[in-house]
């Protein structure tokens, strides 16, 4: 690593002021991107801003029709809590998946939704949920959120504060892990709620996408059977040494039927 100052700021006045006077500063969440980026000297900030000492950060709300999650919370918190269970359970599932032990109990979601890496699980979430991402600026519709590799609709020195999720009627979390890792190579989150159907699609491509086929079909026929046939084009999506383009499209198929059959 190099040289870093290093902060641990009690409050988002601070962090501001921080983030203001020190153009080169990285805010740190969980750490489970940024840490290992040092490691290899990939980034040279000239501060640390750990967000861990601001309680206002962490946290899990019933909100009546929705759950608001704080952005410092951790993975295994969003998994064990009996609120997100109760009125998301494909959300507390889908945390579960997350990694390995250490990495649900350190990262956390804000970290995840900002630093947008292609293959996370949360932005599926987010967009499948039709989640508003609170901000220390503004409120972003999770639609609006991701707007391309690693990159965010997040403005310098803005910082994500909590996300709000509403509660759909049903809705569950599927996806085909990177057996290292646990990263999705294809994720997708089925929800279904009173205004129709919405699928989300993270892993196979740059950032996260939607199928409207997809969603137009299981709004009339909420079952497997009805998407069966829906192809996905291959054109722009993934291709690595862990799967091609050809077969990340058939998987996002294979596992949106999936998470049709188990949504609950």
């Amino acid at each position: 690593m190099y040289e870093f100052n290093y902060h641990k700021p009690t409050s988002l006045d601070d962090v501001t002021a921080l983030l203001g006077a020190n153009e080169e500063a990285k805010l740190v969440a969980g750490g489970m991107t940024l840490i290992p980026t040092l490691k290899l000297r990939l980034a040279k900030p000239s501060d640390l801003v750990d967000l861990a000492a601001i309680p206002s950060l962490r946290g899990i709300t019933d909100a009546g029709d929705a759950i608001v999650i704080g952005a410092m919370t951790r993975h295994a918190e969003v998994n064990r809590s009996p609120v997100v269970k109760q009125g998301i359970p494909g959300l507390a599932a889908m945390a579960g998946m997350i990694g390995d032990p250490a990495v649900r109990n350190r990262g956390t979601l804000g970290g995840s939704i900002s630093n947008n890496d292609p293959a996370a699980d949360y932005p599926a979430a987010i967009v499948g949920l039709n989640a508003t991402i609170h901000t220390t600026k503004r409120d972003i519709p999770g639609d609006n959120f991701f707007t391309g590799i690693f990159e965010t609709a997040l403005e310098p020195a803005e910082i994500v504060t909590s996300v709000r999720f509403p509660k759909p009627q049903a809705s569950c979390y599927q996806k085909f892990r990177n057996p290292a890792s646990r990263y999705a190579i294809v994720g997708v989150f089925v929800v279904r709620t009173a205004g129709g159907v919405r699928v989300a699609v993270t892993g196979a491509g740059p950032v996260v996408f939607r199928v409207p086929e997809m969603e137009a079909a299981l709004s009339r026929s909420f079952t497997p059977d009805a998407i069966k046939d829906i192809t996905i084009p291959d054109a722009g999506l993934n291709s690595d040494i862990h799967a091609s383009a050809e077969y990340r499209a058939h998987l996002v198929g294979v596992m949106a039927r999936r998470a049709v059959a188990g949504c609950g």
